[in-house]
């Protein structure tokens, strides 16, 4: 070989696989149980205690050992690899990576119906809470699938009914949860994910009903690996689409509500170990099931180990699933940059659920008008202590309360809606949003830090916290993105881990039964209580000055869903482009999270509805995005103050209810488009 062609021979490199992953973390495991039972009563009497704890001297610990020690641990191994195993069919039937068993909301329709067994029939939870939770997920799944089935069950459609369930029965849990915390206080550590056993039925309940899905899973192998084709090939090779994905995400329901039934939501296995395995070079099907499901495992396993060692040491109580989270997210995050995704295609432009509308100046202009008519309403009408009236246009000691309120939650709309908007066609994917690319995340871990580390932080310092923290999910998402010229898939997983990090620090903040939870819990969903003037001009002096900074980006958000070759063949400079779009993102993300909190979703609806409404084009879809996004925030927050008055739903609350109700109806009645 010529000395040249050695100089410029790329140095070697260990090359990272499944097995490279999984053997580290089985010998982690390995480690952590038996320090466990060394440290106990020994190797010996702690392996006799699985099958014959009476029969050591030191009945008492042997007793825990078989009674709670070894159950949980089995726990760990069949629940992890039951989500995992359910997270790879759910992303093989969707095609899409942010699939996971959440994504249909089964953990959501669960969660709701223990509350709202505990609540109003507390009898119905002495037949099991397992089959309540069942109930919950199989009504999830039911109506995720009658939303879904007039169009065949096409995974964009799918994925859509999916997110808008899951976030509707999400909504419905935290507005039960705001006016009964004390009441569901129990709730909030099932829905953390506890593993916590006293014997060993649910491991009997859970063990026999895994082993026939995942039976069912590599019998059906060979057809759902017909799904990674598009659909004229499949439809080539007479397979029936449609009932093809309802056995493949049926399987993945069935294990995911078995599994929330007994330990509670463990959200991030399932999305995280298909992933790692995929990242990791298992391409094949095959591959991908035993290697997740063994990941999965383990991974929950190891975690669980790891928390029970530190759990006495610290004051609080840490759910499960919350650390799981905390642990498996940096390890997303560090394996995002290091490793190449072999076969990456460009992304595919999801169909757009509504037809072209002719006229879309038209149709803005009518929706500019109903957005003036329902914040005049808003702000005029209202319940008091003689009911219902009406208060003049010169009344300012009560519109110097509404008008702030009104003209925040419009400014919030504007911003939140436009960056869904914006992520939605830079990565041509339907379930983005600014919550999943984790911007939100970020600014709420920094606020929750705020409120819980500092004696009374005041707004200015909690804003201050809010944008540090937005700035710094953006730099991570930067970092690690910026060598792959900032490929949509890395950036929405680099967002989903950000964010399981938010979710596993607000599961622990809630389960600790810390009285800041409150607070935690009305910023969370999204509240205008506390907006004064001096903010709601702020915030919509931004969303404008955003919105018009936006406008000319519609060239590039045309291009950009065409995928990465195409637009830089077009002369787009890619990386430039996508940089400067996920600058707009996170400004417009961090000045709506701060005053309306993380989880308002409208930033995931408001662009769907736009696209049902018919706006079709870029520019125009920013615009009906962003007056649909305004009308909703401002109904939203007129209704949640008189529904219940003098109780009140927050503004990101409503918003969802309200934009999930017409969500499901349009996409339910909508004619399909071939």
């Amino acid at each position: 070989m010529p000395p040249d062609a050695l100089a410029t021979r790329r140095p070697w490199r260990p090359r990272l696989t499944p097995g490279a992953l999984g053997l580290p973390l089985a010998l982690g495991v390995l480690a952590l149980a038996l320090g466990h039972l060394l440290a106990g009563p020994g190797l010996g009497p702690g392996l006799i205690a699985l099958f014959a704890p009476e029969a050591t001297l030191d009945a008492a610990s042997t007793l825990v050992l078989h009674y709670a020690w070894w159950p949980r641990l089995a726990m760990a191994l069949l629940a992890g690899g039951g989500l995992a195993l359910a997270g790879v069919l759910m992303q093989q039937v969707l095609r899409n990576p942010l699939a996971a068993p959440t994504t249909l909301g089964v953990a959501s329709g669960a969660n709701l119906a223990l509350m709202a067994a505990s609540l109003m029939a507390p009898g119905l939870l002495g037949l099991g809470r397992e089959w309540v939770a069942l109930a919950g997920g199989g009504m999830a799944m039911g109506l995720v699938f009658a939303l879904a089935w007039r169009r065949g069950l096409a995974p964009v459609v799918v994925v859509l009914g999916g997110l808008v369930v899951n976030l509707y029965f999400g909504a419905l849990s935290m507005v039960l949860l705001l006016f009964h915390q004390e009441e569901l206080k129990g709730l909030l550590i099932w829905g953390a994910g506890s593993l916590a056993q006293n014997g060993w039925q649910d491991v009997a309940f859970l063990a026999p009903r895994l082993a026939i899905g995942g039976l069912l899973a590599w019998l059906l192998l060979r057809p759902l690996a017909v799904l990674a084709l598009d659909e004229a090939g499949a439809r080539s090779l007479g397979v029936s689409l449609k009932h093809l994905r309802l056995a493949g995400l049926g399987l993945a329901v069935f294990l995911t509500g078995c599994v929330v039934s007994v330990v509670g939501i463990v959200g991030f296995i399932g999305l995280a170990a298909p992933n790692i395995v995929r990242l990791a070079g298992a391409r094949r099907l095959g591959a991908r099931l035993a290697w997740s499901t063994l990941l999965g495992a383990l991974l929950l396993a190891a975690t669980d180990l790891v928390l029970q060692r530190v759990s006495g040491h610290l004051p609080t109580l840490i759910p499960t699933g919350a650390t799981t989270a905390a642990l498996g997210a940096p390890l997303l995050l560090w394996l995002i940059p290091r490793l190449r995704l072999a076969g990456e295609t460009p992304p595919r432009e999801a169909r757009a659920l509504g037809g072209r509308h002719p006229a879309p100046g038209r149709l803005a202009g009518g929706l500019a008008i109903a957005l003036l008519g329902v914040g005049a309403v808003a702000m005029l009408a209202g319940q008091g202590a003689d009911g219902w009236q009406w208060a003049s246009p010169s009344d300012w000691t009560l519109l110097q309360w509404r008008v702030p309120r009104a003209l925040a939650a419009a400014g919030c709309g504007v911003m939140l809606a436009i960056a869904g908007t914006l992520i939605q066609r830079l990565t041509a994917n339907p379930m983005a949003s600014p919550e999943v690319l984790g911007i939100s995340g970020g600014s709420a871990i920094a606020l929750m830090g705020a409120i819980f580390l500092l004696p009374a932080p005041d707004n200015l310092t909690l804003v201050a916290a809010g944008t540090l923290g937005a700035l710094a999910s953006l730099a991570v998402l930067v970092g690690l993105n910026r060598a792959s010229g900032f490929q949509p898939e890395r950036l929405l997983l680099t967002g989903v881990a950000i964010t399981a990090l938010f979710e596993a620090i607000k599961g622990v903040v809630l389960a600790g039964g810390d009285p800041r939870g409150q607070q935690v819990i009305a910023w969370l969903s999204g509240s205008t209580y506390y907006v004064d003037p001096t903010s709601a001009l702020s915030v919509a002096a931004a969303a404008l000055l955003l919105a018009l900074v936006a406008a000319p980006l519609g060239r590039w958000l045309d291009i950009l869903p065409l995928g990465g070759a195409t637009a830089t063949a077009l002369g787009l400079p890619l990386a430039r482009a996508r940089l400067a779009l996920l600058l707009m993102v996170a400004l417009l993300t961090a000045g709506a999270t701060l005053v309306v909190g993380p989880l308002s979703f409208v930033g995931l609806l408001a662009p769907h509805m736009a696209r049902l409404m018919g706006f079709a084009r870029a520019r125009a879809h920013l615009a009906g995005a962003a007056l649909t996004g305004a009308l909703l925030m401002v109904l939203a927050d007129g209704l949640g103050r008189q529904l219940l008055f003098p109780e009140e739903i927050p503004a990101g609350l409503m918003a969802s209810l309200l934009g999930g109700a017409y969500f499901m109806w349009g996409l339910q009645a909508s004619p399909s488009r071939r």
